[in-house]
């Protein structure tokens, strides 16, 4: 295992010398995109910080997940992975918070903290995601993706909870 990062960089300069490819110059050029990338995604990024800290910092997501706890039950998602559910497709940092405190009042084993382990891992920060790959192509219209990916969040909660309960 501690190979496999020496023999991908040995295979990319053997690579770029097969092809005459001035492997450095590439690697210079990628990192100057990076930067422009960096710079065109961080409006996007201070968005959603601002507003998961807004939401947070007010209370609002405490009362969020008290009005959606209930119809959540009826999709099997027990309330306690409520808010880890709605923190999830916004901030990576801020789910991994609520994981932690998920697994310090239930435990790692129980079904609460299975159900919140597979949340976890079967999710994704949608809007950190759309941000810096819509910045990065200069998509203006996300069309359906973001909906679509969110939808996806939420069948993965159902059915990792299903599959916590059955398993």
């Amino acid at each position: 295992m501690n190979y496999v990062l020496p023999i991908l960089l040995i295979a990319v300069l053997v690579t770029g010398l097969v092809k005459r490819v001035n492997v450095y110059d590439g690697f210079v050029c990628g990192a100057k995109k990076s930067i422009d990338l960096s710079l065109s995604v961080f409006p996007y990024l201070a968005a959603v910080f601002v507003m998961v800290n807004a939401l947070h910092a007010s209370g609002a997501d405490v009362y969020i997940t008290k009005i959606l706890a209930p119809p959540f039950s009826l999709l099997g998602i027990p309330q306690e992975v409520v808010q880890l559910i709605l923190l999830r497709p916004f901030s990576g940092s801020g789910s991994l918070a609520i994981l932690t405190d998920v697994y310090n009042t239930y435990g790692t084993d129980s079904y609460i903290g299975r159900c919140a382990s597979v949340i976890m891992g079967s999710s994704e920060t949608v809007f950190y995601v759309a941000s810096v790959y819509f910045a990065g192509t200069k998509v203006r219209h996300t069309g359906w993706a973001i909906p679509i990916a969110l939808a996806c969040n939420l069948l993965g909660a159902v059915a990792a909870c299903l599959l916590c309960r059955v398993l």
